[in-house]
Formats: C-alpha cells, structure tokens, sequence
C-alpha cells in the first residue's frame, strides 16, 4: 500500500515543481500555470492558510506525471 500525500500549501508545492524544472509561465488572479520544458502544464491555486486538496494534487500529479515518491524526495 502506497503512503498517504502529503499536506502542502501551494507555495510549498510551487517550490518542489520548480525544483523539479517547472517554471511559472503566467499567473491569472489566484492561480499560477506552471509548465516543464517537454510542454508537461498544470495550475495551481494560491490561496493563503490553505492547503491542496488531496483529489486536486493527485490530479497535478498527474498532469506532471510525477509520483508520490518523487514529489516526497522534491520536497
């Protein structure tokens, strides 16, 4: 059984998806695109004193094609 996601706050995940070659290409209100060389896209909500929702960064998981392990070892 894979381990539980971890609780982040956008700016915490913004942060381990640059480490991991994203770069923020445009914010538009409170959400940020952020986008890998290879053209991988995802968006992600900035709202302070909250943290992502589990659906919603699984789905940015997905969208980066990044797994658990690998966003742990980024963090």
């Amino acid at each position: 059984m894979s381990e539980r996601l971890p609780q982040l706050s956008s700016l915490e995940l913004i942060s381990a998806l640059q480490r991991a070659e994203f770069r923020i290409v445009r914010q538009k209100g409170s959400h940020v695109r952020m986008q890998h060389m290879d053209g991988r896209v995802t968006t992600i909500p900035v709202h302070s004193g909250r943290t992502i929702g589990r659906g919603l960064l699984r789905k940015i998981l997905r969208d980066t094609e990044l797994s658990r392990e690998e966003l742990r070892d980024l963090l």
